[in-house]
């Protein structure tokens, strides 16, 4: 088969008419879901920089809840949604393990705001991620990744993370294209509000 073809069968070509590039971070902790979301979401296959667990991390990345979990993200992923002819928004997923933290700051800049995942297994693996946000004044929501659909309740959650009542929380499956797309469209109503605001 002709790579170039398969190539094109993969990924939708840019827009000649597209100018503006809008970028949104997906934040959380360890095997909580952003690649999954990113992946779920995005019009082209995401590039990814999942890599296989090996026996280095032992004792290093807390596998406690995610023990079926075999390859982990070491970078970020990155994936794309053309918003309309001229606007397309970048999605990019950070790695969730402590031992890259560093890069997140990188990836907060130029970003509009982001998404806090949160498994309701490890809730208290959002902190740093909202601890970050707001030092940057980054705008963003909460998103509650529902493995079994069970668990705390929303507000329940909120107390947990002492999120300000306006920050918006709701949940979401990773999994699901059209759940992954209510979250980013929550997203965009807060950002669409704060702006209002603003004098």
């Amino acid at each position: 088969m002709d790579s170039r073809a398969s190539d094109t069968a993969v990924r939708a070509p840019l827009r000649g008419t597209a100018t503006t590039g809008l970028k949104i971070v997906i934040v959380g902790g360890f095997g909580v879901g952003k690649t999954s979301l990113v992946g779920a979401v995005s019009e082209i296959s995401p590039l990814s920089t999942e890599e296989i667990m090996t026996q280095a991390g032992v004792g290093v990345d807390d596998i406690g809840q995610v023990r079926d979990k075999r390859s982990t993200t070491v970078a970020f992923d990155f994936g794309r949604i053309t918003l309309n002819a001229e606007n397309i928004l970048y999605l990019f997923g950070a790695p969730g393990q402590e031992r890259f933290w560093f890069l997140w700051d990188q990836l907060f800049a130029g970003s509009l705001g982001a998404v806090v995942l949160v498994d309701t297994r490890r809730v208290a693996d959002s902190w740093y991620a909202i601890d970050r946000l707001e030092h940057h004044g980054m705008p963003f929501v909460v998103a509650v990744n529902r493995f079994e659909g069970r668990g705390p309740s929303l507000e329940q959650v909120r107390d947990a993370l002492s999120l300000d009542p306006e920050v918006p929380l709701l949940d979401c499956d990773a999994r699901s294209r059209e759940s992954c797309k209510l979250v980013l469209i929550t997203l965009v109503r807060h950002l669409t509000r704060l702006a209002e605001r603003t004098p």
